[in-house]
């Protein structure tokens, strides 16, 4: 292998008559006047006598050919390797044509590659195309993890990618990014299974209720690790929900707007009435009492409603509503204490306010990964309370700890969201996109940190996305994501005209904290999602499950003719409480016999349908 054609500091040209260059592999270039250059191939090609050279472009110009036939090439006759390498590092000069080129020994990348101790940092998958350097790594870092190839599970073969979570406090923040069918999803898994693994304390918003790890996978005969204490599965307004009577007037606020945006009104409404420690029922009586009074118009009618009173609780009920009326009529108007009520009754409905946030709270403490399950709006809603809470009790501890007082301890946590564009979005503002932008410009100095996976990267805020430091890249198709992907990571050109074909669960790896885009393979996971059923798998699985049950029901009536369908059709919905009309129950005994599970005969008296022989 040798340097061939005019180089730069920056980018040469590598020929060879007997090895195929693999793009993302390392060169070393043994250039005589400055030893041990480091490249990576990001582009290569083959040629042969039955394809002229001369229809290659801009990959292969005239002073690369010339230099192949200076440097002994036949290139009318042989198979020519070429690749173009970008130096990892500028040389100070331009390399010397002719050069030598040989692949690096593991001890020569272990430090640009490995930047953790497997006990220590995440697992997540293998680099790829280092097979070679792989042979001579030392023990540890062999036999780590499976990867999922078209064959099947793939025994380790590679370096493996181990991501140092500790830099994260210098490069807070990651992007997970990748169109539908990528490996997103699946990456993210085990990103988290990682952090279970370290016992990092996590906050999960799982709008597909797909981040369940109590099942494993099933191409592992024996799952490596068990998750089953490491994590917790809660549901928004069955198992958590908001605690009324802690809620700040801002607090409220911020709900009621992640409901449905406020008006400047609606704002004042909820700042004139509300009152720190109401509980919810008495908020919204005062309310609900107030709008009453203003729909009577005014003062009069409400005086008749008084003295025209049934009884006398009805009587002190009105008076009440009287007296909201003369304090708040001219500061809360009709419509705008109508919106509150509306809002404040459609998040009781959802059961925000049914629970508290003490089981969230007690599991971070105790280091687990807790997965918040709802749809996207219950999501929306309760993590602009719970992300607040959350994360201003860990500030107020790191304060406090600064200004030497005391303040209950409350661990540093990580917050992960899939289809983080609903909750931050590009464009305009939501509730919870305030405080995850506020986490993302200030949470690494009080050890709070973002994971957000998105298929679509250019709905994501942009001041958000500039804040991640460390992005995973899957398999994007749509222009304006690829384009908004070139603007905030370090990939080529070379790189991202890739992204469109990549495999599922291959990654480009963007990391501040590694300096350079790596390609890797995410490792295989050890759990499994309770989506992975194929849809049309689960559409057989059925129809046998519904023959089944039918098979039972007329098995001990068989044999049954034509002129009995009646009787049958009485005497099973006396048996099963199951309803049949006589079209429905032939049409399924005639399926039952083309799918032979029953035996179909003419007879004189019609059909009749029996037991197979």
């Amino acid at each position: 292998m040798k340097v061939v054609g005019i180089t730069t500091q920056q980018e040469i040209f590598v020929g060879s008559r007997t090895r195929n260059f693999r793009i993302n592999e390392f060169l070393i270039i043994e250039d005589p006047s400055q030893n041990g250059l480091m490249g990576e191939v990001v582009e290569a090609k083959t040629f042969n006598r039955y394809i002229p050279l001369n229809i290659a472009g801009d990959f292969v110009d005239s002073s690369v050919l010339e230099s192949l036939r200076s440097l002994g090439y036949n290139i009318d006759e042989e198979t020519i390797f070429i690749a173009k390498v970008r130096l990892l590092n500028e040389a100070l000069y331009p390399v010397l044509t002719g050069s030598d080129i040989r692949l690096p020994e593991f001890s020569e990348v272990k430090d640009l590659m490995i930047k953790s101790r497997k006990d220590e940092g995440l697992v997540l998958g293998v680099i790829r195309n280092t097979d070679d350097m792989a042979r001579a790594m030392e023990d540890e870092y062999k036999d780590l993890l499976y990867t999922y190839e078209e064959n099947g599970l793939q025994a380790q073969r590679e370096i493996p990618y181990i991501m140092d979570v500790k830099s994260m406090h210098q490069y807070p923040h990651i992007g997970v990014f990748g169109g539908s069918g990528s490996g997103k999803s699946f990456g993210l898994r085990v990103v988290l299974e990682e952090l279970m693994k370290q016992a990092i304390p996590t906050i999960v918003l799982d709008p597909h209720f797909e981040m369940d790890f109590s099942q494993g996978a099933a191409y592992f005969k024996e799952p490596s690790f068990d998750f089953e204490d490491r994590f917790k599965c809660l549901q928004v307004g069955f198992h958590v929900g908001v605690k009324f009577q802690d809620l700040s007037a801002q607090d409220l606020k911020n709900l009621l707007g992640a409901a449905s945006n406020l008006t400047d009104a609606m704002n004042n409404v909820v700042d004139i009435i509300f009152r720190r420690r109401d509980s919810f029922y008495s908020f919204y009586n005062k309310l609900n009492m107030l709008m009453e009074a203003q729909e009577e118009g005014n003062i009069e009618k409400i005086e008749a409603r008084i003295r025209e009173a049934a009884s006398e609780e009805e009587r002190k009920a009105w008076l009440e509503r009287k007296e909201l009326y003369l304090s708040y009529d001219k500061t809360c108007p009709h419509s705008s204490v109508r919106g509150i009520v509306w809002r404040l009754k459609r998040l009781d409905n959802d059961g925000i306010f049914s629970k508290d946030i003490r089981e969230i709270e007690e599991g971070l403490q105790r280091g687990k990964l807790m997965v918040i399950q709802g749809n996207t709006r219950i999501l929306q809603v309760f993590s602009t309370y719970l992300l607040s809470n959350l994360y201003h009790k860990r500030r107020d501890y790191k304060d406090a700890q600064y200004r030497k007082t005391s303040a209950e301890y409350f661990p540093p946590f990580i917050v992960v969201t899939d289809e983080a564009h609903n909750f931050a979005p590009k464009g305009y503002d939501s509730p919870s996109k305030s405080i995850i932008k506020e986490i993302s410009q200030e949470g690494r100095k009080y050890g709070s940190f973002l994971i957000l996976a998105t298929q679509r990267p250019t709905l994501l805020d942009e001041t958000i996305t500039a804040q991640l430091n460390t992005k995973f890249i899957f398999r994007t198709v749509r222009a304006s994501d690829i384009q908004t992907i070139k603007e905030e990571t370090d990939l080529t050109l070379e790189e991202t005209r890739r992204l469109p074909y990549l495999r599922t669960g291959d990654v480009f790896v963007s990391s501040a904290a590694m300096g350079r885009t790596i390609f890797a393979r995410i490792r295989a996971a050890i759990s499994a999602s309770p989506h992975t059923e194929n849809p049309f798998d689960e559409l057989k699985k059925r129809d046998r499950e519904d023959d089944k049950v039918f098979m039972e029901i007329i098995e001990s009536k068989l044999p049954i003719n034509d002129t009995d369908l009646l009787d049958l059709i009485l005497e099973i919905e006396k048996e099963f409480s199951i309803t049949f009309t006589i079209d429905s129950l032939e049409d399924r005994l005639k399926e039952m016999a083309k799918k032979g599970l029953l035996s179909r005969e003419d007879t004189i008296f019609g059909y009749r349908y029996k037991k197979l022989n």
